[in-house]
């Protein structure tokens, strides 16, 4: 669904510091707090976006019943100045985001609603809520393993899970990087050569 498609979020020096949904991001442009980024590094308002026309074939698109609104895939924040994180939140989104909304146990895909963590350690067992403990599971995989530990279940993960290196976006798989956030992304980071 369109508005739920991600948009790169920029500060006022052109950094990235997150993505949000499409929903979002018309939000902030409508009130005023974001300028839209195009290809050539100019930005413009939500009145100069409305009057951009768009190609008949464009899919990228949110329809209203007055208009057709380009969506942007670039937005800069207007009042903010502070330098992107470096560092990648622990919390659940962020989890889901690393393990690709697959479950861990069986590999299949499911939705967030679908899913839940699970301790590979229980927490009744001594094991803790850390990147390298906690996992994606169906609730049908996280009822069968319950309590125990994965190899007392008879189940195998299908990859270790670690701690995620720091990026601007938090967790962002490469071939999910839309092409006109390129630019404003640390092409180092995408080309380094993984072990495993």
């Amino acid at each position: 669904m369109v508005l739920e498609s991600p948009v790169l979020v920029l500060n006022r020096g052109f950094a990235a510091l997150t993505l949000t949904d499409v929903r979002r991001c018309f939000t902030l442009f409508y009130k005023g707090h974001v300028r839209a980024v195009l290809p050539d590094y100019s930005t413009v308002d939500w009145e100069e976006w409305r009057d951009i026309p768009v190609p008949p074939e464009d899919e990228d698109v949110v329809r209203t019943p007055t208009m057709l609104l380009k969506v942007p895939r670039v937005i800069q924040l207007l009042s903010c100045e502070r330098p992107p994180r470096h560092d990648v939140k622990f919390s659940r989104h962020n989890i889901y985001v690393r393990d690709g909304n697959r479950c861990q146990y069986c590999g299949k895909r499911f939705s967030t609603s679908e899913l839940s963590l699970d301790h590979i350690v229980p927490l009744s067992r001594g094991g803790g809520s850390s990147w390298e403990n906690v996992v994606c599971a169906c609730l049908p995989c996280n009822v069968r393993k319950g309590s125990r530990l994965p190899e007392e279940a008879g189940m195998a993960l299908r990859r270790p899970p670690v701690k995620p290196k720091s990026t601007p976006l938090g967790l962002l798989a490469p071939h999910r990087i839309h092409p006109t956030w390129k630019n404003f992304l640390d092409v180092a980071y995408w080309n380094v050569e993984l072990n495993g």
